[in-house]
């Protein structure tokens, strides 16, 4: 299997890679769940987190994912870097690398920072932990994670992803996984909130949430990114949209007995999402988190040449038909 010494996106990775992530991510599952969740894995590696985007989920996963695996990790953003004085992206990434890390993390507003820096940066393995309306990988490892521990294998379901398609990297990303994997993706959106072409991602395009529903194995909601809108007349109003696009305890019962719900975060309750589906038995949004230290404690094992030996407690179905095999790093 061709080996990476990044990690920019899902549209780099091929099915076999794809597979061995999430299966190893499975087998850190164990790890985080001991009372003392440690594992030499990364002794004497550096990793250095730099966002430059406000993140909850993704950096606290990839601070504790790092330490549980034993290296030492240093956090930094955009508030406290020296770009607040002017210095510019590539200025930073040089200066970070050459204190000689084994992987920096990056979360940036604009798409392909790390390709960018990828060309400055020989000796840094470099992990895309979300760029712009381009791509977030992890998170979308993360996901086909929690589908593995759901179904065994996403091939042949559907999962229907409702709203701001047009700014989402999640919605990307998945589109990207789902033509390598073997998913449906149903898309749902007004039309001011998708994106152009949409449909060569080979996914179903929907306006209307409730014809979407029937038939979906998943429901996965996103927030709407105001911070990215450019037209302030997206949809008419916050209540308009809910009626729309909000999942309600209605609206899920029309998908089925079986279908689960996902969310990547933050939440934005009563307007993507009821309160009473987010902590439903149905919801599956916790376990997503859960599973992204996992997997993001898998994708630094792997780009810094380590392997998780211990034995998983999960018998480990694979994520599609065919067994993954073989390594990255």
């Amino acid at each position: 299997m061709k080996t990476i010494k990044h990690l920019f996106g899902i549209a780099d990775l091929s099915r076999e890679q794809i597979e061995y992530l999430v299966n190893m991510g499975e087998s850190f599952i164990e790890v985080n769940r001991r009372s003392i969740k440690k594992a030499p894995t990364l002794r004497g590696k550096t990793i250095i987190n730099l966002f430059f985007e406000n993140s909850t989920r993704t950096r606290t996963s990839f601070e504790l994912a790092g330490k549980r695996l034993s290296a030492d990790v240093i956090n930094i953003s955009a508030s406290t870097s020296a770009t607040t004085k002017g210095e510019t992206l590539l200025d930073t990434g040089q200066t970070l690398a050459a204190m000689q890390p084994h992987v920096l993390v990056i979360r940036h507003s604009l798409a392909g920072t790390c390709e960018f820096l990828a060309e400055y940066l020989p000796n840094t393995a470099l992990v895309n932990a979300g760029d712009g309306a381009h791509e977030h990988p992890t998170q979308i490892l993360t996901d086909l994670l929690t589908l593995k521990q759901t179904w065994g294998s996403p091939k042949g379901k559907i999962i229907t992803i409702v709203g701001d398609i047009a700014h989402s990297r999640v919605a990307r990303s998945h589109l990207l996984a789902a033509q390598k994997l073997g998913y449906t993706m149903r898309v749902v959106a007004p039309k001011t909130l998708l994106p152009s072409q949409i449909e060569r991602y080979g996914c179903e395009v929907y306006h209307d949430f409730d014809a979407a529903l029937p038939g979906s194995d998943a429901v996965y909601m996103l927030r709407v990114q105001t911070e990215r809108l450019t037209d302030s007349c997206a949809f008419p109003s916050i209540r308009e949209y809910h009626e729309a696009y909000g999942l309600n305890a209605k609206r899920l019962r029309a998908a089925g007995p079986d279908c689960i719900v996902m969310h990547p975060g933050p939440m934005n309750r009563g307007v993507e999402i009821a309160t009473d589906v987010a902590d439903s038995l149905k919801s599956h949004i916790l376990n997503q988190v859960e599973h992204g230290v996992a997997v993001r404690m898998a994708v630094l094992a792997a780009l810094c040449g380590g392997q998780h030996e211990e034995k998983s407690t999960d018998s480990g179905k694979p994520l599609s038909d065919d067994k993954a095999q073989g390594s990255l790093a």
